[in-house]
């Protein structure tokens, strides 16, 4: 399956300086799990959470899961360290969330800093700047590395002197919804804070779905199951996929219309990745 397929749900971080966490957050029920070497990591231990973090990826920890560490942004010293650090290592790991991005420039630099051992490592990316937000049409189209695009709310409300509010940031997450889609990148939205008002985080979830966004981050376990629900395609669409790729495969005319509504090229493909990401979660939780 293409990777703009693979079901980007719900994402769990795991602190750099407790790698005893990661083995359970691989059985949390997240599509994805991040190592975090930037925020959640203090200055004067970034070389501590950097030596326990690599060696995590030295056995292999796919179990169906999608792995990645958050490195510090490349504009800083911790930035430079850290892709030191992979270069050397035996066994980088497969993909890297990539920090505060202002241009398309250093996107290009990881592309070419990051070869050998690591020219397989796949790049998941953070607006989260008034810069990066501005450039973010030509970041997403900055490497063919590059699987998908995240939402940094609070970072961007403070950069842009907004209230971190759907209301306030709605403009911003449009265009960020906006570039992963032109480059069929998967979108993941920030994450809800409140670990005690599950009706607020399922509320912006599904407007973040309703966006265009694909998934979107958690800060504890028991937000994953109501992330995996809201970002799995429901029965009903599944089925409604279905019916509209069959009446494609068979239309003359190139005016198709099902149950009803006119349906045009562009509804095909959402619906061929509905099928697809439904295909690939058959029997996932």
């Amino acid at each position: 399956m293409d990777n703009q397929f693979r079901p980007r749900r719900s994402l769990l971080f795991v602190p750099g300086l407790r790698p005893d966490r990661f083995a359970k957050a691989l059985g949390a029920g997240a599509d994805i799990v991040c190592v975090d070497l930037e925020d959640a990591v203090p200055l004067a231990r970034k070389d501590e959470a950097r030596a326990m973090t690599l060696p995590l990826f030295s056995g292999g920890s796919d179990r169906g899961v999608e792995t990645m560490v958050r490195v510090n942004p490349l504009s800083t010293v911790e930035g430079l360290r850290d892709v030191l650090a992979l270069v050397e290592s035996d066994a980088p790991p497969p993909a890297l969330m990539l920090a505060k991005p202002g241009s398309a420039a250093e996107i290009r630099l990881y592309d070419e800093l990051l070869q050998g051992s690591c020219a397989g490592i796949r790049f998941h990316v953070i607006i989260e700047s008034a810069e990066g937000l501005a450039n973010v049409m030509e970041i997403a189209g900055a490497s063919p590395r590059i699987d998908s695009l995240l939402f940094g709310a609070v970072d961007m409300a403070a950069d842009l002197r907004a209230a971190k509010s759907w209301d306030t940031l709605l403009y911003a997450r449009s265009r960020v919804v906006h570039a992963a889609a032109r480059f069929g990148h998967d979108l993941l939205d920030v994450p809800w804070l409140d670990l005690d008002d599950s009706e607020g985080l399922e509320a912006e979830a599904g407007k973040a779905a309703a966006l265009g966004f694909t998934g979107k981050a958690a800060i504890h376990p028991k937000q994953i199951p109501v992330l995996n629900a809201t970002f799995s395609p429901s029965p009903e669409l599944v089925e409604r996929a279905r019916r509209i790729v069959d009446e494609f495969e068979k239309d003359e005319t190139g005016l198709l219309v099902v149950d009803g509504e006119l349906i045009e090229r562009p509804v095909l493909r959402s619906m061929l990745r509905v099928l697809a990401v439904a295909g690939h979660l058959r029997g996932s939780p």
